[in-house]
């Protein structure tokens, strides 16, 4: 796959996508979202590929929307915008998706890290959610799943002042899941989306999809659904291997079946 916007490499068993436009700060153009969405759906319909980094450069992750595009919009393309977006398809990947942040992670871009299953970020990382200075709110997930992960009170401050977070702040309220040096930031992802993709296929896709659906559903309901996911995987040859190569004190071999 070739782009103007984005690289991509596979390594391994993960696909790494790289957002590359260190001049716009990686802002989030047509350009950029489109080559952006159709690295995801290749590297999702890729069977060799089992988890998916998402990157950008040192200085940004990616400092939001393109702000010359959106300013002229109306009403109904900004409803119709996410039907087939980046955005829709990260909520509902099977493969798990890491973001590696270093930099400016705002607006859309926060928005994009946090649509990814885990964030791994830099020590320089900053997230925040500024639309309310130019007149929006976030419109891609933002005030959602923050409020899921910080509660009521801290989405509230970064929403209606606009006012970003550091790195330390964000792996303290669980925005992140470690913060680490710059030069380790893609080394370190690429290594926990390796620990990923060296799991049973299936079940990574299982345990993900029923701590997802933990954020909609009562506890009785989750535990039921668990329940459900928990005794589907008895049905798979991966679950036979799985349990036979830890008998037999070897490496199992996935077959992803």
């Amino acid at each position: 796959m070739t782009y103007d916007s984005v690289l991509t490499s596979i390594e391994g068993n993960v696909g790494v996508i790289q957002m590359n436009q260190p001049a716009t700060l990686n802002v989030l153009s047509s350009q950029l979202l489109s080559e952006l969405n159709d690295a995801l759906r290749s590297f999702f319909h890729d069977r060799e590929v089992r988890c998916i980094v998402i990157a950008g450069s040192e200085k940004a992750f990616c400092a939001g929307a393109d702000l010359k595009e959106m300013g002229s919009r109306r009403l109904m393309e900004m409803l119709d915008r996410f039907g087939s977006s980046v955005f829709t398809m990260l909520r509902r990947a099977e493969k798990p998706v890491l973001a590696a942040v270093s930099g400016h992670c705002y607006g859309g871009g926060c928005e994009l890290a946090l649509a990814c299953d885990m964030i791994v970020a830099s020590e320089t990382a900053k997230f925040g959610q500024p639309e309310i200075n130019v007149g929006i709110i976030p419109g891609a997930g933002g005030t959602q799943r923050w409020t899921r992960i910080v509660g009521k009170a801290r989405a509230m401050e970064i929403m209606l002042t606009g006012t970003p977070i550091d790195a330390k702040t964000a792996l303290e309220w669980g925005i992140v899941n470690r913060v680490v040096p710059f030069k380790d930031l893609l080394l370190d992802a690429k290594q926990l989306a390796s620990m990923i993709a060296s799991k049973a296929p299936l079940a990574v896709q299982k345990a993900k999809e029923a701590v997802l659906k933990a954020q909609d559903m009562t506890l009785e309901n989750g535990l039921d659904y668990e329940n459900l996911l928990f005794a589907m995987l008895f049905a798979t040859e991966d679950q036979k291997e799985g349990m036979r190569a830890f008998l037999e004190k070897r490496k199992p071999q996935w077959q992803g079946k």
